[in-house]
């Protein structure tokens, strides 16, 4: 496998139908007129997932009244979804794509390094999207630490 094909300012962002930690589902078409943050996490309930996922839980406010929309998005099935929902009092919806099909389309499942060594899995990413459906900003290989804080600080917010 190789790198994964890496989307750019003005993409339009791939679409998706996901079903979510709450057993409902999110369309990507659905939010359109909305600006969404959507991004991308290798496994619920690890350290640095927990950390980045809270870290969009505690901004949540300050994020929607400045017309965002927040989606997690993992290869983890709905239920361990749910599982890190209530144990961590996740308040935005995340997204199982089991199968990894959104997550390659995005270029955030590939060829990455870990450790030093080539692995294939996640690469942790976030994407935000515009009113219109196209890719403002593509994020890769962010840091589960600090990354919301930059996020925020690059859009203004802070």
């Amino acid at each position: 496998m190789t790198a994964p094909a890496r989307l750019s300012p003005g993409d339009p962002a791939p679409e998706f139908t996901l079903p979510t930690d709450t057993g409902g589902q999110v369309t990507l078409a659905d939010l359109r007129g909305r600006k969404v943050i959507l991004y991308a996490y290798p496994a619920a309930m690890t350290p640095g997932c927990t950390k980045q996922a809270c870290d969009f839980r505690d901004s949540l406010a300050s994020l929607q009244a400045a017309g965002y929309e927040v989606i997690g998005i993992s290869p983890d099935k709905p239920e361990k979804l749910a599982k890190f929902r209530e144990r961590d009092a996740i308040t935005f919806p995340l997204v199982a794509d089991t199968d990894k099909a959104v997550l390659t389309a995005y270029g955030a499942y590939g060829e990455k390094q870990s450790y030093g060594r080539t692995v294939t899995g996640v690469i942790r990413s976030t994407f935000v999207i515009d009113e219109n459906g196209k890719i403002e900003r593509a994020l890769y290989n962010v840091k589960a630490t600090g990354h919301v804080a930059k996020l925020r600080r690059d859009l203004g917010l802070d």
